[in-house]
């Protein structure tokens, strides 16, 4: 990968449109929203319409959620022989309640043997196709539960291309501040690549995150929210070129229009204008948009009513350095407990465990 930069999945977030909202501003890998295993072997109607791609993806990368190796690895056959994707990303991070009372997401690399299980599977599927397999995951459940090190090694002896870690625990959520060291130690104990993710704001951020850490590369979630330009000064930092000026609400301006639109091309307008409202207080973080305008933004139904609240902006104000740096995005206390299924920590081996997969869960990690 030329730009060792990979766009975090985020649920309602990374569709079709915003993956190529961010391609046009810099190179990477753009992963789709998560999706449920047993939900696209079923055929589940939801499922299925999360799996849209822009004419001008020429990589197909897909998350897949899955607690069960059987529909975890035929999941990935259906990803590969019928919707033409070349990358596939497992999710054992999502620190959320309803997925890890299952026993899914973070919680799942406890159980040792049923991670190299499900990572078997779908490495298996994805070989016959040509497809690498990837995983993300977190520290682990807790400080006194880590899985990461554990996490690495299988991955690396199931056949993963590659592993993705999140420096928090599930039980820190989103919240607090993220630990590199781990990401570092997981360098050293495996020889595939590893990529780091976690409280990556600006470009400077990644880079020295690869300097700190040795990672091959970064995952970008929250930091790119109302800033999908931030692909391109990650582009250009990883080339050891200057990061380009900080945009004007003008050009901000411009984005947003733009981000709007690529949503009505791929939604009809109405939806797409409905999709982008949850976009607009991201976008104008730090800005001086009164309230009245801020308001009517976040209801806004057509695009030509969009661009006349647009015209409103004041084009030339600068913007806003003083939230450079500064956490976007979900954040959150830390839980007072991880949700487990009952007995969960009781032993850490998990051989044939079956664990009931729900058709929808959410994405996170």
């Amino acid at each position: 990968m030329e730009t060792p930069v990979v766009l975090a999945p985020m649920a309602g977030i990374t569709n079709a449109a915003y993956r190529r909202l961010c391609r046009e501003q810099g190179a990477g890998l753009y992963v789709c929203e998560m999706i449920t295993s047993r939900g696209l072997v079923e055929g589940d109607a939801t499922t299925k319409s999360m799996l849209v791609f822009d004419e001008l993806e020429d990589v197909r990368s897909v998350q897949l959620y899955g607690t069960d190796p059987a529909y975890v690895g035929k999941a990935t056959e259906i990803l590969c022989a019928e919707y033409g994707v070349a990358h596939v990303d497992l999710n054992f991070g999502c620190p959320v309640p309803k997925v890890t009372r299952k026993g899914g997401g973070a919680a799942l690399p406890w159980k040792r043997n049923l991670l190299g299980e499900i990572l078997t599977a779908a490495v298996s599927a994805g070989a016959r196709y040509g497809v690498p397999v990837t995983m993300k995951t977190r520290i682990g459940i807790d400080e006194d539960h880590q899985t990461y090190l554990d996490a690495g090694r299988i991955a690396e002896e199931s056949g993963a291309a590659a592993i993705a870690l999140h420096g928090r625990t599930a039980i820190q959520g989103y919240s607090g501040t993220a630990d590199w060291a781990p990401i570092a130690e997981l360098v050293q104990h495996v020889d595939i690549p590893v990529l780091g993710n976690g409280d990556i704001w600006e470009a400077s951020d990644a880079v020295r995150m690869v300097a700190e850490t040795g990672a091959a590369g970064v995952v970008v979630g929250r930091g790119c929210l109302g800033r999908p330009w931030l692909f391109r000064d990650l582009a250009a930092a990883f080339a050891g070129e200057t990061v380009a000026v900080l945009p004007s609400l003008g050009e901000v301006r411009t984005m947003m229009y733009r981000h709007a639109e690529l949503l009505a091309q791929h939604m009809g307008e109405e939806r797409g204008c409905k999709e982008f409202r949850k976009h607009v207080s991201w976008y104008l973080k730090g800005f001086s948009a009164g309230g009245e305008l801020r308001h009517a933004l976040a209801l806004v139904s057509t695009l030509a009513e969009l661009d006349r609240l647009l015209e409103q902006l004041d084009p030339d104000e600068p913007f806003p350095t003083s939230i450079l740096g500064a956490p976007r995005g979900r954040q959150g206390s830390p839980r007072k407990r991880v949700v487990l299924p009952e007995g969960w920590l009781d032993d850490a081996d998990g051989t044939g465990l079956h664990l009931a997969e729900d058709i929808d869960e959410v994405s996170g990690g």
